[in-house]
């Protein structure tokens, strides 16, 4: 009796879920289902081309239905925008961002109350979407629950495209244990890892099983850290982490479920170990040398990187070993932008904002400050069409299947109207607030400033 009842109740599942999904759907951030039409606008498409003349943009539910030099006759029911000559273009994309560790501190993202930290990464998520970035590539933390907030539309937020936990070697950027949890017990999990912000894996079986977890929660990519790292208290920037074999053994079983790995790697021995197994991405890269640039050209690999600030190492105590270590790649930043270019790599941006907050709002000075190494247009044009190609790696694990970062007909409708023109004043996308006066993402509307 007890079995035939957790069979009736095993095979109610999907109707219960069914059930309860259906009032989140009528909520706020659920794709739009009429139409919208945005009249005189000019056309900043995410290629890195110059603005459109004057044109018109039909939406119909979460997709651009047409693109016209033409007028477009408003349908009943149509919400029309009059954009007044101002510049409509793709909404912004972070490739590294993670969305559970901005405002918090270290302290409180390992050993705080989850609770309180899923509600300030809630409202996090929301200011996120306010300042443009209509989607961002989480590169490890517990984002699931959020990711699912946010497309259950339980609160706005941007796309997650989730990596899960960081999974990382004893000793390696991202084990947060202290010398007190030493020696490990068989079969124990530390509390970083019961929260799922990171993961210790010391064999090839070992990771992938953690790759297979977080595939199983719905991962997008897998992160693994490859070499040292800044935050993490007992790992030098020079060391490299994973073997070939365990490496290989990710790449593997992530190539196995249609989509790829990332690696965190700032040094060229931490590159080449990982490019010589199939990762497809290095995430910063700071401390490159030309022979490493040459060969992420020649295999055809993605840099993620970033164009830190210094203020990103006030997160960290002064006099630290981990301030020291974040100067040090900082150091690095000018060399590497360089080196991408003398190489046209695949850059991808990102920001990497961790425990600060107020760095946080500074989001969108953080890309203009790119056109250092490149023009208005190209920097636009990363943080949009780019990355999206990015984005495209994950294959069928693609929790947003269609065209993003581009304005086009049949893609996704996430969308920014700026007063003024972007590629003649950069700066506009540093100061959101005033200077996206729509901001539209799914087809939806959740900010519409303009008068009347």
């Amino acid at each position: 009796m007890a079995l035939m009842t957790r069979r009736r109740f095993v095979a109610s599942l999907p109707a219960l879920a069914s059930g309860l999904a259906t009032p989140l759907r009528a909520q706020v951030g659920m794709p739009g289902s009429g139409a919208t039409l945005f009249q005189d606008v000019r056309i900043f498409d995410g290629t890195g081309s110059g603005l459109s003349g004057p044109s018109h943009v039909l939406v119909r539910g979460n997709l651009i239905e047409r693109i016209s030099t033409g007028p477009i006759a408003a349908e009943p029911g149509t919400v029309v925008i009059a954009g007044g000559g101002r510049t409509l273009m793709p909404g912004l994309t972070d490739m590294h961002w993670h969305a559970m560790l901005v405002r918090s501190t270290p302290s409180q993202s390992l050993f705080g109350n989850l609770g309180f930290n899923y509600l300030t990464a809630g409202a996090e998520a929301t200011e996120t979407l306010m300042r443009g970035f209509t989607t961002v590539r989480d590169m490890g933390g517990p984002s699931f629950g959020l990711k699912q907030a946010i497309d259950g539309g339980v609160l706005p937020g941007p796309r997650i495209y989730p990596s899960g936990a960081v999974i990382t070697v004893t000793s390696g950027h991202g084990d947060f244990r202290q010398l007190t949890d030493l020696p490990r017990a068989p079969g124990s999990l530390a509390r970083m890892e019961q929260v799922g912000g990171s993961m210790v894996a010391d064999s090839p079986d070992e990771v992938r099983m953690r790759v297979r977890e977080q595939l199983m929660q719905g991962a997008s990519q897998i992160k693994l850290t490859a070499g040292g790292g800044v935050a993490s208290p007992f790992s030098p920037l020079d060391v490299s982490t994973f073997t070939a074999d365990e490496l290989r053994a990710a790449v593997e079983a992530a190539e196995n479920w249609g989509t790829y790995v990332t690696v965190h790697a700032y040094t060229p021995a931490a590159i080449a170990r990982a490019i010589s197994v199939g990762v497809k991405c290095i995430e910063h890269g700071h401390l490159m040398d030309d022979a490493s640039a040459r060969l992420i050209a020649e295999k055809d690999i993605w840099l993620s990187t970033q164009a830190f600030p210094d203020e990103l190492a006030e997160a960290f105590p002064p006099d630290s070993g981990e301030r020291a270590k974040a100067y040090q790649v900082f150091a690095g930043t000018e060399k590497t932008f360089e080196l991408a270019r003398k190489y046209k790599l695949k850059v991808a941006f990102g920001t990497d904002i961790l425990f600060a907050p107020q760095l946080a709002k500074r989001h969108g000075e953080l890309l203009a400050k790119l056109t250092r190494w490149f023009t208005p247009a190209e920097t636009l044009a990363m943080a949009t069409g780019t990355n999206a190609r990015l984005l495209e790696l994950s294959g069928l694990r693609n929790p947003y299947p269609g065209k993003l970062g581009v304005v086009a007909p049949n893609a996704l409708a996430d969308l920014l109207l700026v007063d003024g023109n972007p590629l003649e004043n950069i700066n506009l996308v540093a100061d959101p607030h005033r200077s996206f006066v729509v901001i539209m993402k799914d087809g939806r509307i959740y900010k519409n400033a303009l008068p009347g």
